[in-house]
């Protein structure tokens, strides 16, 4: 296990700057997950922090040592990819220990820890097989076996699960859970899905344009997101977005809906998750929403529509069968769960009037 510390890191391909003076912390034992969209240079950092990727400025610091220059061998890391990037001439077994034979470690030392990783990771029948008889999730398993048995201080990983099923992406993040629970180690982990991302970190960096717009637990970046970009990007569905005016400590939204709130005058982004919307109560202000697309998931659906004004929005609900596209709702607006945005998409600091 070991602390990882980046100061300052810059990366330009000539004189276009993909990461720009990033600083992180990812604490000893944590597992850390970078999310944003493609090109944000998540995984450009996690090639940094291995060893494959040069870093223009700053410093990589593993367990407070400095590793700019030292080659990925040295620097105790151990990197599961994408695509597995397995041998495909060797067995599951040679696959597994090949950079232990390349580090010339006993037979016995590399029979060892090759069983140990084989049942860790249940895939004891597997060892003589060639990855052309594997199934992908048995493949990413292998790929992570051969991370184990190298005993590495930080596992890093880059999207592992892209390339699976829907129903095997479920089941392998599971497992990747157990195994960081199980080795207890500093895992830092790429991936653009936001169900991975809340599902296995204790950290999430939320990242854009080379920089973080965000670090915390997914409770902290679900609950309290610093801008409208975070607030967007984190949570599935979506947060949805209105058009409002605040003035006198009322805010009218653009379908003419008030809400008594305090905070500073003027226009701004009102947020609103899913789930968050309830029945219309008496004494609570409420939206017309116009349902067009109904999607039943079972025991929630989401219904996709409008508002008066036009805007778009999903609302969740349980429990409420017969709803169906074309019907006209009126659902309530609970005050504390209203996140309000300056125009510049920073988070405003509001509460409820009394």
């Amino acid at each position: 296990m070991a602390r990882v510390d980046l100061r300052n890191i810059g990366k330009s391909y000539g004189q276009v700057s993909v990461i720009k003076d990033l600083n992180l912390s990812i604490d000893d034992g944590a597992f850390t997950v970078f999310v944003g969209p493609s090109g944000c240079g998540k995984s450009t950092l996690l090639r940094m922090i291995a060893g494959l990727e040069p870093i223009t400025s700053g410093d990589v610091e593993i367990d407070g040592r400095r590793v700019n220059d030292a080659d990925p061998i040295e620097r105790g890391v151990a990197m599961v990819f994408q695509n597995y990037a397995l041998y495909p001439h060797m067995t599951v077994h040679q696959n597994i220990s090949f950079s232990l034979r390349m580090a010339r470690l006993p037979k016995d030392e590399i029979a060892r820890r090759v069983a140990v990783a084989a049942a860790t990771l249940q895939i004891e029948p597997l060892l003589k097989r060639r990855p052309s008889q594997l199934s992908g999730g048995q493949r990413q398993r292998v790929a992570i076996g051969r991370a184990i048995v190298r005993d590495p201080e930080v596992f890093l990983f880059d999207e592992p699960l892209s390339n699976l099923d829907a129903e095997l992406r479920v089941s392998m993040r599971v497992e990747i859970a157990k195994l960081h629970r199980q080795l207890g180690s500093t895992m830092v982990y790429v991936t653009h899905d936001q169900t991975e991302a809340m599902t296995l970190a204790d950290k999430i960096v939320v990242m854009r344009d080379g920089k973080v717009e965000q670090a915390g637990t997914p409770e902290e970046l679900y609950d309290n997101p610093r801008n409208l970009f975070v607030a967007g990007f984190i949570g599935s569905p979506r947060m949805n977005f209105l058009k409002g005016k605040l003035q006198a400590d009322t805010l009218t939204l653009a379908d003419g809906t008030r809400l008594a709130i305090k905070g500073p005058d003027g226009e701004l982004m009102v947020g609103i998750r899913p789930e968050h919307f309830v029945p219309e109560q008496a004494g609570q202000a409420s939206i017309a929403f116009n349902v067009d697309v109904v999607e039943n998931l079972g025991g929630t659906r989401y219904l996709y529509g409008t508002t008066a004004s036009g805007e778009n929005l999903v609302v969740e609900v349980r429990e409420q069968p017969g709803i169906k596209p074309g019907d006209r709702l009126q659902i309530g607006l609970p005050q504390n769960r209203l996140h309000l945005f300056s125009p510049q998409g920073n988070r405003i600091a509001a509460t409820s009037r009394p």
